[in-house]
């Protein structure tokens, strides 16, 4: 058993955890954040995890047969056995997603209840942002498929995949918004500001146990790695269609355009943010 593998993708996944957090640092200076910058957040978030999963992970998943480099773009013939795994992959995703809405749907929580719960209410929240925040945990796990062969940047010895760094740091970056909407509330209820960067940390806990649950499969089953590399894309995907964007729309509804313009600006700055991940 990989234990130091383990722990390598925990800390990822915590750190993806603990960037929810950066949600909560505006409060600290302002009093409230502007619903054109929300919006804007929202639509950097969206580029980043729609290119991550497709430049990324989906282009990860077809390779070496698809190749993207500064020469330009190489295609092969795919096997079809591939085609066929992303392609499961990808609706596995989708279905996780839509899965987990049921579930979930009639036990939303507001972030008031986070300061209001007694242990079993916690426990119960957990349990709901665990199905709400699994997606995210998985899609760093799967990242590091490679943890520790050859390539990629090497941390404390250990060769990391340029996928699994890109990764980690789009889920963190898709987190800020994540931090920023918890807050809201909880700054209306007067809670301080040490606690809301707690209670937003808290609401991204389950990433790490999702990301090493996902490292554990890819790792005791890579001839079904395209699979993982679909799941974690069609999950990501449709979070994006499905929560980020209406999201967004609804908090730009007073905005000039319906908030159209700081989306769109803000997923152009994203996907360009994750440019570099295509010559990975």
């Amino acid at each position: 058993m990989d234990w130091g593998g383990f722990a390598f993708v925990f800390a990822a996944g915590l750190v993806t955890a603990l960037a929810t957090g950066l949600g909560a640092v505006p409060f600290f200076f302002v009093r409230d954040v502007s619903d054109r910058w929300n919006v804007a957040l929202w639509g950097v978030a969206s580029g980043i995890m729609l290119s991550a999963s497709v430049f990324g992970l989906v282009l990860e998943a077809l390779s070496p047969s698809v190749r993207v480099s500064l020469a330009g773009v190489s295609v092969s013939a795919v096997p079809t056995r591939t085609l066929l795994l992303l392609g499961a992959g990808l609706l596995a995703g989708v279905l996780l997603v839509v899965v987990a809405h049921r579930v979930i749907e009639g036990a939303e929580v507001n972030p008031r209840q986070y300061e209001e719960a007694d242990f079993r209410k916690l426990l119960l929240i957990l349990g709901v942002l665990t199905v709400h925040s699994f997606p995210e945990g998985v899609a760093v796990g799967v990242a590091f498929a490679d943890l520790g062969l050859d390539g990629g940047l090497r941390v404390l010895g250990v060769a990391v995949p340029l996928l699994a760094v890109f990764m980690t740091v789009a889920i963190s970056v898709h987190n800020v918004p994540e931090g920023v909407a918890i807050s809201i509330p909880l700054r209306s209820m007067g809670v301080s500001n040490p606690r809301l960067v707690w209670w937003s940390v808290f609401s991204s806990l389950p990433q790490p146990v999702g990301a090493v649950a996902a490292f554990y499969f890819v790792r005791v089953a890579r001839e079904f790695l395209p699979v993982g590399f679909g799941f974690a894309a069609g999950a990501m995907i449709y979070l994006v269609l499905a929560e980020f964007v209406p999201e967004a729309f609804e908090r730009g509804a007073d905005l000039p355009n319906g908030g159209r313009t700081e989306l769109f600006a803000g997923i152009a700055a994203g996907a360009a943010v994750m440019v570099p991940l295509l010559f990975v």
